[in-house]
């Protein structure tokens, strides 16, 4: 039983790592992880699909490592005003639905779907929905 688990994983981490390069982020990677490693392997692909993608997507970032530079700038630039929080600033919070002010990301920085912030003087990626910081930009 366990040879079929560590094999299957094997399988899985063959297939999924190249598609999960392309993943954007960590909750995208996640998502788009679990999906195609149970596509490949079943609810074991899910498992390891979910957790390679949560990892590869952390390394890559919502923006990328070449859109980080460029977006600091745009938002610096930009001088919006910054949201005091009491809490730490950290990826996975979730900021307060009053007295918060979203702005779109430009289109050219490939990170549609994400809204930014400023919060204690430091940009953030921001998932709409859920308000929850998926990237800090620095």
């Amino acid at each position: 039983m366990i040879r079929r688990i560590l094999g299957a994983t094997a399988i899985v981490a063959t297939l999924v790592i190249p598609v999960l390069a392309q993943a954007q982020g960590v909750p995208g990677g996640v998502e788009r992880g679990a999906r195609d490693g149970e596509r490949a392997a079943g609810p074991v692909g899910a498992i390891v699909g979910g957790t390679i993608g949560g990892v590869v997507g952390g390394v890559a970032g919502v923006l990328g490592v070449d859109q980080r530079p460029r977006f600091r700038t745009y938002a610096v630039e930009q001088r919006r005003p910054s949201y005091t929080y009491n809490n730490e600033v950290r990826v996975g919070a979730v900021l307060p639905g009053d007295g918060v002010t979203y702005y779109d990301v430009p289109t050219e920085y490939g990170a549609s779907g994400y809204r930014y912030t400023v919060v204690n003087g430091r940009t953030v990626l921001v998932e709409p929905s859920s308000r929850r910081i998926v990237e800090i930009v620095e």
